[in-house]
């Protein structure tokens, strides 16, 4: 934040730190940095505005205009506040969605679309809310990620869970119910460890086959974890260039001892255990580019025995993360029958050195048959 939002938002060097947040100050003279972390973003966010309907539109539109510039035809849209899911049918209804959304809803807001019935589609495989989503933890750089032992560069904390196992266990249950896929986001081995207990107790009192549950990030995890999201059935989602921003902006080493870091992440171990694991890209927290992930995966430098083929790393983006969508029947892979959703690029990634795959150039996106990128006609 630059000097005059740090004022309007009366933030001074006298200021504490809400629970969960950090104010970052220059260590020899104690004034703010203007950095601000985790919850101590709210005392900003808090003063800003809320964009506008117009607004909200003509940004997702922008956006969609940059996600089919990368390549892409799908996407997860995770939700952040109510004001969202009625843009998002707008866009559906004014013809403005030019690429497929599967849209995810925080669990807050699951009243908001109960009377939309179970995985609401609109009939044309372009948009359907599919998803709810919990958030266990926080992240490992603002050390919120919930670990089981202390972080190993701060013995007093080992992170924060935002809920009670009992808590947990219930919202769980409630999304159950509704028949929309559970999605929990965990980042520390002690979150994935509370978020495969709600999913073990969900299932064990009202199985279902072919549930398709996930964990989002799934970051900190050992052999133990491994084999309990294998029992469950569990799906992992990642996005890779996490991985190198963990490892070399944020110092997974020194946060976590070599030892856990060793298990950061581990993917060529999941898909080793027959694991399904979808790729995302974290935008935009991270590069939207999937080349940008499928690179960081095939050539991590930290521990590199988890580096997997170029083979594994196309599938988490392609049939891995349609499968995690419950649309592998209709989209992930070019055969007759499924959408003709393509993407022409300008090198084969099965032939290029690991290191340049993420300068691989988008030539032409094509959804449903139809270029939309580059723009043929105005």
């Amino acid at each position: 934040m630059n000097s005059k939002a740090l004022e309007l938002a009366g933030v001074t060097k006298k200021i504490s730190a809400p629970s969960g947040g950090k104010i970052n100050k220059d260590a020899e003279t104690g004034e703010l940095t203007g950095l601000l972390r985790e919850n101590a973003t709210d005392l900003v966010w808090k003063i800003i505005p809320e964009p506008g309907e117009e607004e909200i539109m003509e940004a997702a539109s922008l956006a969609c205009e940059k996600i089919l510039e990368a390549g892409v035809t799908s996407v997860h849209w995770m939700v952040s506040s109510a004001t969202e899911i009625p843009i998002i049918q707008r866009l559906r209804v004014e013809n403005k969605l030019p690429l497929r959304i599967y849209v995810i809803i925080p669990v807050n807001l699951l009243g908001n679309v109960s009377g939309l019935g179970s995985s609401k589609d609109f009939g044309d495989n372009v948009l359907r809310i599919g998803g709810v989503e919990i958030f266990a933890d926080g992240s490992l750089a603002a050390r919120t990620a919930a670990l089981h032992e202390p972080y190993s560069d701060d013995p007093a904390t080992k992170g924060r869970l935002l809920y009670t196992q009992e808590e947990m266990n219930a919202l769980g249950a409630a999304v159950h119910k509704t028949n929309l896929q559970l999605i929990i986001h965990a980042m520390g081995d002690q979150a994935v460890d509370m978020a495969l207990t709600a999913i073990e107790e969900t299932l064990m009192k009202t199985p279902r086959k072919n549930h398709r549950y996930r964990i989002e990030q799934a970051a900190v995890l050992n052999k133990a974890l491994i084999q309990r999201m294998k029992k469950q059935e569990v799906m992992v989602s990642v996005q890779p260039r996490v991985m190198v921003s963990e490892f070399s902006l944020w110092k997974a080493v020194d946060h976590l001892g070599s030892e856990r870091a060793r298990w950061l992440y581990p993917l060529k171990t999941l898909i080793k255990q027959g694991m399904r694991v979808s790729g995302g890209s974290d935008c935009p927290m991270e590069l939207l580019s999937p080349f940008s992930g499928i690179q960081a995966a095939v050539a991590r430098h930290p521990f590199p025995e988890e580096r997997i083929t170029v083979d594994e790393a196309l599938r988490m983006y392609t049939v891995n993360a349609a499968y995690a969508s419950f649309e592998e029947n209709i989209k992930g892979s070019i055969d007759a029958g499924k959408l003709a959703d393509l993407t022409v690029i300008s090198r084969d990634p099965l032939r290029v050195p690991p290191s340049e795959i993420g300068d691989i150039k988008v030539a032409m996106t094509i959804v449903g048959g139809r270029v939309v990128y580059p723009k043929l006609f105005s």
